[in-house]
């Protein structure tokens, strides 16, 4: 088969997809059937339904030790019949605990392969697509290795450095030094000092995830006299420090421009207020490309305000472990975005989960699933992993041609519970959506959030963290809460929560009112930065819905300005 990226590949790929998803797993077998982890199950075999009879499905913990060996220096062969030549480092704002991953050639080939099918999508959806620039904010992590020497990085990070890269990198605003650059703030501003000379060439804007593009936002906020001035005088800042940086962004900054000075001062500092900052400095971006399903859609408003609601396009589906699918209706609204599977990338299967969360138990592969159900994901991937627990719950929403499009609905694992009543990260996000409203009536968008379920009261309660940030230039830095209205806004929250947990909320019942903590701007940076200097990535960063370490609670708890209860039981 033709690893073209254009749409013919598609229509090829979703038309055969029982038939490319048995030669995939074929040539797994083929591969790995000789491995110590699966030869105890198909003694060299790669029957299919040897395989489907004998190999367990597993989590990542029962397979940890086998990649531990493997990353202290045995064979690959004890996994993998392909050579890992890395580990995927996964970000850890997910599960809690980071995790590495064996990777390969392969693993990043049908990266590079995914990224440019979903571009050849965009191009037919999106007109002028190839003619722009994309300033899309990318950042590196420094690699580690293992003891056997071989490199541990983010998924991203690993792929930005590989030489499958390269030919992505050439259509972006910032040179590929200053994406490399190990310092987080000097890439940052030099990323958006050439999206800013470049302004006129940009027609996307994006992050892998939006918490990231908000960040940077609140960064230009704090750097845009900075930058103007770097261009009106044609030199950039002393601070910047890293030669590769320092000598890629001068050669882009070229010769003053007091005009575009003139333009970034007026529209950053002149205005009453940020509100589509995005369209004013960039006029000819087309969308926002991040990934805004799951808990990321908490950032939608933000976005909406900085961008004047532009499209928001979540491209792809992919993960540490494997490349799963991509988006056919990218323009389509947040809340209706489906990935078609693409069946060459692994081997999929997916455990059916009934209404309570639970898994029945009935396996079935991926043109086998039904329409509307739902489904927790395991993978057979190309680097070692065999039907292991990807602990996304999905669900079925259509079919491209033969091949079934999922809606991401959360991670597996319940987010909050201080009694018996199980909440999920969907469940947040539905309340968190509908509560929107309440602060928008009061010029306020949220521009962080995370929770916790507090258990040292009687009872327990489920606590908020939020930043807030005003839409309207007050003229003052200080933002002004009003009781009536954050008050509301709990009871928003709660009126939108599960059946369960409304009425296990009546008066002196096991769940206390919901607390709403509102916490200084720029905490939510603060918190990357605790994650980032644990291990995490910037670019994989994803702000965790619920925080049950300690020591992340209290970068939040020291920044605390004011705190609000819901008054009253929600209707049950």
């Amino acid at each position: 088969m033709s690893q073209g990226c254009d749409l013919s590949v598609l229509e090829e790929l979703t038309s055969n997809a029982k038939q490319i998803q048995d030669d995939v797993l074929n040539k797994i077998l083929k591969a790995n059937a000789n491995t110590e982890y699966l030869s105890r199950f198909l003694e060299g075999s790669s029957d299919k339904e040897l395989f489907k009879k004998n190999v367990p499905v597993v989590s990542y913990e029962d397979v940890k030790p086998y990649i531990d060996r493997v990353a202290n220096g045995e064979p690959s062969d004890i996994i993998s019949g392909e050579p890992i030549t890395t580990f995927n480092r996964s970000s850890g704002t997910s599960s809690g605990n980071q995790k590495i991953y064996p990777a390969n050639n392969i693993y990043f080939e049908n990266q590079l392969f995914g990224y440019a099918l979903s571009s050849a999508v965009m191009s037919k959806h999106v007109d002028g697509y190839k003619q722009g620039k994309a300033m899309v904010f990318s950042f590196t992590h420094r690699i580690s290795t293992t003891l056997c020497g071989l490199p541990v990085a983010p998924a991203l990070t690993s792929f930005i450095k590989s030489k499958q890269y390269s030919s992505m990198a050439k259509k972006c605003t910032s040179p590929y030094e200053i994406v490399l650059c190990p310092d987080p703030k000097q890439s940052k501003y030099c990323q958006l000092l050439c999206g800013l000379v470049q302004r006129n060439e940009v027609v996307r804007v994006g992050a892998t995830f939006p918490s990231v593009l908000v960040r940077v936002i609140n960064f230009l906020e704090k750097y845009w006299k900075e930058l103007a001035s770097n261009i009106r005088s044609g030199t950039v800042s002393d601070w910047i420090t890293d030669l590769s940086c320092r000598d890629s962004v001068s050669t882009i900054l070229g010769e003053p421009n007091a005009e575009l000075a003139d333009l970034i001062e007026h529209e950053c500092g002149g205005q009453k207020s940020w509100q589509g900052i995005i369209t004013r400095l960039w006029p000819k971006t087309k969308y926002i490309e991040t990934i805004v399903t799951g808990t990321m859609s908490q950032h939608i408003p933000a976005l909406d305000y900085y961008s004047n609601k532009l499209p928001l396009v979540s491209k792809v589906y992919a993960s540490s472990e494997a490349f799963f699918g991509m988006n056919v209706n990218p323009l389509s609204k947040p809340q209706h975005v489906s990935y078609t599977f693409l069946p060459n990338m692994s081997y999929f299967e997916f455990v059916e989960v009934d209404d309570d969360g639970g898994t029945t138990g009935e396996i079935v592969d991926l043109v086998n699933v039904k329409l509307g159900s739902y489904y927790e994901l395991l993978v057979t991937n190309f680097s070692g992993l065999h039907r292991c627990r990807v602990g996304d719950v999905l669900q079925v929403t259509g079919f491209y041609n033969n091949t079934p499009q999922f809606r991401f609905v959360r991670r597996k694992n319940t987010v909050l519970c201080v009694d018996v009543e199980p909440t999920t990260e969907e469940d947040i996000s539905k309340a968190l959506a509908r509560a929107t409203v309440v602060l928008e009536s009061s010029d306020l968008i949220l521009t962080g959030f995370t929770c916790f379920g507090d258990i040292s009261t009687v009872p327990g309660h489920y606590v908020f963290y939020v930043e807030l940030k005003a839409t309207v230039n007050s003229g003052t830095t200080v933002l002004q809460l009003d009781n009536k209205v954050l008050v509301d806004y709990c009871c928003v929250v709660e009126e939108s929560m599960s059946s369960l947990y409304r009425r296990l909320r009546v008066k002196d019942g096991p769940i206390g009112p919901l607390e709403l903590r509102v916490v200084q701007q720029g905490t939510f940076d603060s918190l990357m930065e605790f994650f980032v200097a644990r291990g995490s990535s910037i670019s994989q960063y994803k702000t965790p819905m619920c925080i049950n370490s300690a020591e992340a609670l209290k970068v939040l708890e020291d920044k605390v300005l004011a705190r609000f209860f819901s008054d009253k039981s929600p209707p049950i």
